[in-house]
């Protein structure tokens, strides 16, 4: 029973329930589940799939994701995670179990539900079967820039609704239903991604590391050279110059790199190739790009841009 003063009208319990109610319903959600991403695409990715979660991206499109410092902030974003999500393939190998250390958090420890690696969902590019420090920062398990593959996109969403299923099982319909949306509006994007994209398939560029190689397998594109003389390596001049005589051959369309990419050697390569210099986003949230359908219509934009100037 509520009790009141004598000269107040006497409330019932019914309204007082129902104010209760819809205090609930505006009240915020602090039960929401809390992801940590290690790269936007899969921040991007999350909130596709749970839009009600907080999600927090440790890294932008404008960083390194090998280079990250291992700082106290993410380490506390860490320990109070319900679940990591990461490109794995070795790409966080440098800070990643720093924070996995520090934070002390059970759920976040690698074969636990909590921890979802994308790279081990699909087939990786590219994976070596002996590494050696002679060969530069390279993945034995496979390239895992995987966000420019639309199948494997795919496929990864649909491992990570069910590990979000898992870990949140009270959710675990609203996930497989957001599932089923994304699935259908990308399913829908890629036809005219690729019919877009036509004018790209067989051309061939010189890029900075190998971060577009999904990218340009999916496209029919080709890179010839790369930037770096070896993988984490910067461009030397010498190295520079070996480009440029393959630059003479005279069938390339460009120079890529990523806006965390030093540009001089870009720069430098394309000027005297008379190529042009094309920076691509390489992420969500770079450049006004909301989500992964926006990254997608960017890239393809400008390539198709630079293609058909020439």
């Amino acid at each position: 029973m509520v009790h009141t003063n004598s000269d107040s009208p006497r409330l019932s319990a019914l309204p007082l329930l129902a104010l209760l109610a819809v205090a609930l319903l505006w009240a915020p959600r602090s039960w929401a589940l809390s992801v940590f991403a290690c790269e936007p695409e899969y921040a991007a990715l999350v909130s596709e799939l749970a839009p009600e979660a907080s999600v927090y991206s440790a890294t932008t499109a404008l960083q390194d994701p090998h280079q990250i410092q291992a700082r106290p902030s993410l380490i506390a974003k860490v320990r109070r995670a319900d679940l990591l999500v990461c490109a794995g393939a070795e790409l966080e190998v440098g800070w990643l179990p720093m924070l996995q250390m520090k934070a002390n958090n059970p759920k976040a420890r690698d074969g636990q539900p909590g921890m979802f690696y994308a790279a081990e969902q699909v087939e990786t590019l590219d994976q070596l079967t002996q590494v050696d420090r002679t060969m530069g920062d390279v993945h034995a398990d496979g390239n895992p820039h995987l966000q420019f593959s639309p199948s494997r996109m795919l496929a990864i969403a649909e491992a990570l609704t069910e590990r979000l299923a898992q870990v949140d099982p009270q959710n675990a319909e609203a996930y497989r239903t957001n599932l089923a949306d994304f699935r259908a509006r990308w399913q829908a994007a890629i036809p005219r991604w690729e019919a877009q994209a036509a004018p790209l398939k067989g051309k061939k560029v010189i890029a900075y590391h190998t971060s577009f190689r999904y990218l340009f397998d999916w496209l029919g594109m080709e890179q010839v050279g790369d930037l770096e003389p070896k993988p984490g390596l910067p461009p030397t001049t010498g190295h520079l110059a070996t480009l440029l005589k393959r630059a003479d051959e005279g069938d390339l369309m460009a120079v890529i790199h990523t806006g965390y990419q030093d540009s001089r050697g870009a720069q430098w390569l394309a000027d005297r190739a008379a190529l042009p210099r094309v920076r691509l986003p390489f992420g969500p949230g770079e450049e006004g790009i909301a989500d992964l359908f926006a990254l997608y219509d960017r890239v393809i934009a400008q390539l198709v841009t630079v293609a058909e100037a020439q």
